[in-house]
């Protein structure tokens, strides 16, 4: 910038034309936010009076860009969109399986390895940079500019199938208000000679049963269409007319909607926890839970899982994050957020863990006292001849044992037996090898839980809270999916956001037909297996290396100095850099080589057997899992292709290219048009390092140029040529007087 002030005058240009002082410069302040006040460039009179019009009202008028109207609808929003269905079916399962309370260590240890510093990352761009994911990894490295596109596609792949299951939710809601509940036991069919109950029933249970055949209507393979599930179908349809309705004004609808489906699942839950703790056995699930298996703690595979858990439980790599945080003020400690939105996700897991498992010591103690019952019975048969009466203590009433009595009776049997004891076909009824029976995903949330909850005295009631509550958690886990995917294109390609919303919802309805088949569970776990997992963690990989190294994490750290007017701690700084990457491609090769050693396989329900068996791939669905993950990771590579070789030039605006001013858009339109005037009256080159218009740089840190239109209203200051986001200014001690 010229010191004092000296006028600085290009040959070819008048006077007039450009002009810059540092009285200029004060006088042309912005009003609207003192942290703008930097300097300004002057551009001809023609191109102001079409800028002007442009930003006429910025300083008080309504933002073209939205903003969230309080820093709670931010927070909900973040809270909804992290804390979704995994929370309750996938972190308890893991608990369970990794030693139980010992879980919890590698978890928060990872969680502040991994989670904090990559979610605190995310964060931090998107409100630095104020665009999409497709605009933040353009910005910072063109070559990379595929991240964005790979996070667009793993979004719409996992919004797929993710609205499905708000579709089975939404069916078992409204399933849920009758009684006894539907699925309360075992139907009956009857003929001209008798009733029975339905044998695929009788040899699963009634939870089981509906789910596969009443809910699903499911196919024995996934390679048996059996056409489309009509129920399902319309259920579907519901479910994203929902996600349609909120999100087509997005940040303005779908805000308002967070302080319902953000704050809903945590008054469930917490009224679960206190009706389950007065249940007889919530107790013994509790104590189950938390009893800690230290020798487990050791394992690799725990800590591998811990890390995929917190990778997945923040929502990182999806572009939700980035989206949502693009809507604050530039001023806004991220820092603060990053780490109140994880532990608050943290603690919710480990709520509903203990909802999880009070309810399931419940629905364990029902079924050892039926265990107990039945097995008393076949003690009475015995007596007198496989068993003596003598055996059996004078206390014990058999019209009511205990599971205290039945242990003692069949210990003593045991000692007298010996090897004859297995004959008697009596079970062990112990309550820890019941609540040892891991249950995850939808087997906890569709089978496991409804069971429990037909036990619960106004059963109805509570079914409806719960899947009211499922479906609540959905949307807000959908609502940032979703935003991940519209907030980029709207940035990147300048579409009207009602259009795009309702066009992606149609489309993903019509794909999401396959998902409503009566094969489309497995569809729905081919997707959830291969289309996010391994793509996330190649993109999350990438944004670090991105930030850390192309971009630098001493200039990040410059930046967010200026963005949140302190210094982050050092200990991101040695995060980004070093451990976070490291550990990040330790997991995507744990990854890896456990997709080498498991060949691809599904659950499927055999209706005759009426049990589950796993099933291969066939080589279609094996050419569809490819497919998924080469789909996902394909815009990364093409991107650098085509900017290495110059295919697309690296300092080419583009579609790419778009501004803001405090959040405010400046449409492409009005400067395209007054470079169109520039170039009609002759002046083909640019303010912009001397380039013509078409050469001017999209927006990169190292260049920073200030503008100033020739009138009383101000042009926003930009950091590198374009009307941008103003606050990433840097220092141009390279560019010469001249060229200003």
């Amino acid at each position: 910038m010229p010191k004092n002030s000296k006028a600085v005058k290009r040959p070819e240009l008048d006077d007039d034309d450009v002009t810059e002082s540092v009285k200029d410069l004060l006088s042309n302040e912005d009003a609207c936010d003192d942290s703008f006040r930097k300097s300004t460039l002057a551009v001809s009179a023609a191109a102001g009076e079409k800028a002007r019009e442009a930003e006429e009202g910025a300083c008080g008028a309504e933002e073209e860009r939205p903003a969230w109207s309080s820093k709670l609808q931010y927070i909900l929003a973040q809270v909804g969109f992290s804390v979704g269905l995994g929370n309750v079916w996938r972190f308890p399962y893991l608990c369970q399986k990794n030693g139980g309370g010992a879980y919890l260590v590698p978890y928060l240890v990872l969680l502040v390895l991994i989670g904090i510093p990559l979610f605190f990352l995310e964060l931090s761009v998107g409100q630095r940079i104020r665009r999409g994911s497709i605009g933040v990894w353009n910005y910072i490295s063109p070559r990379l500019g595929g991240i964005g596109f790979a996070s667009c596609v793993v979004c719409f792949f996992v919004a797929l199938y993710y609205n499905v299951i708000i579709g089975w939710s939404l069916f078992y809601f409204s399933q849920s208000f009758q009684h006894p509940l539907p699925w309360h036991e075992c139907p009956l069919v009857k003929n001209k000679t008798s009733t029975y109950v339905v044998p695929e029933c009788e040899k699963s249970s009634a939870t089981t049963y509906y789910w596969y055949r009443e809910a699903l209507d499911i196919s024995d393979t996934i390679s048996e269409s059996g056409g489309l599930n009509w129920k399902m179908t319309l259920c579907l349809l519901a479910a994203w007319a929902m996600v349609c309705l909120a999100m087509i004004k997005g940040i303005q609808s779908s805000g308002k909607v967070m302080y319902f489906s953000s704050l809903f699942p945590y008054v469930v839950l917490i009224c679960f926890l206190v009706r389950a703790l007065l249940l007889k056995g919530s107790v013994d699930g509790i104590a189950h839970m938390f009893t800690p298996k230290l020798e487990i703690m050791l394992e690799a595979k725990v800590w591998r899982e811990a890390a995929t858990q917190v990778f997945f439980a923040l929502g990182l790599g999806f572009g939700g994050v980035i989206a949502f945080s693009s809507y604050n003020k530039r001023d806004n400690n991220c820092h603060f957020d990053a780490v109140l939105v994880s532990f608050i996700n943290f603690f919710t897991s480990v709520l509903a863990t203990l909802v999880v498992f009070a309810v399931l010591g419940f629905k364990a103690n029902i079924m050892n006292a039926k265990c107990v019952e039945l097995n008393a019975k076949k003690i009475v048969g015995y007596l007198g001849n496989e068993i003596s009466h003598d055996l059996i203590p004078h206390h014990i009433n058999f019209s009511h044992v205990s599971n205290e009595d039945y242990q003692q009776i069949t210990e003593i049997i045991r000692g007298v037996m010996e090897s004859d004891y297995s004959r008697l076909g009596l079970d062990s009824c112990d309550i820890k090898e019941e609540l040892n029976k891991a249950v995850q995903g939808t087997g906890l949330a569709f089978i496991a839980f409804t069971e429990a909850m037909t036990h619960f005295p106004a059963s109805p009631f509570w079914s409806v809270m719960f899947f009211l509550m499922l479906v609540n958690l959905g949307l807000g886990s959908m609502f940032g999916t979703i935003e991940g995917i519209i907030t980029p294109i709207v940035d990147t390609f300048k579409v009207r956001k009602e259009f795009l919303t309702v066009g992606c919802c149609l489309l993903a309805f019509s794909i999401g037909l396959i998902f409503v088949q009566r094969s489309g569970n497995y569809f729905v776990a081919m997707f959830d297996d291969y289309s996010a997992t391994l793509p996330l963690l190649i993109v999350v990989f990438l944004e670090n290396v991105a930030v850390a190294w192309v971009y630098g994490t001493d200039k990040f750290f410059e930046d967010l100095k200026d963005m949140l007017g302190f210094t982050p701690f050092r200990f991101y700084y040695y995060m980004w850099k070093y451990v976070t990457p490291l550990l990040l491609l330790a997991l995507l090769s744990a990854s890896v080589i456990q997709l080498g050693l498991s060949p691809p396989s599904y659950s499927a329900w055999i209706q005759e057997l009426a049990q589950e068996q796993s099933l291969s791939y066939p080589p279609w669905g094996l050419a569809v899992c490819i497919t998924l993950v080469v789909t996902a990771i394909l815009p990364v590579p093409i991107v650098f292709v085509l900017r290495y070789f110059n295919i697309i030039d690296e300092n080419a605006g583009g579609m790419s290219t778009i501004s803001y001013k405090k959040g405010r858009m400046i449409k492409e339109s009005v400067r395209r048009s007054s470079r169109t005037r520039e170039e009609e009256e002759g002046d083909d080159t640019s303010l912009i390092q001397g380039k013509t218009p078409s050469e001017a740089p999209s927006p990169m840190p190292p260049n920073s140029s200030y503008r100033k239109q020739s009138g009383s209203k101000q042009a926003d200051s930009a950091s590198n040529g374009h009307y941008s986001i103003g606050y990433l200014m840097a220092d141009t001690p390279d560019m010469p007087e001249s060229d200003l």
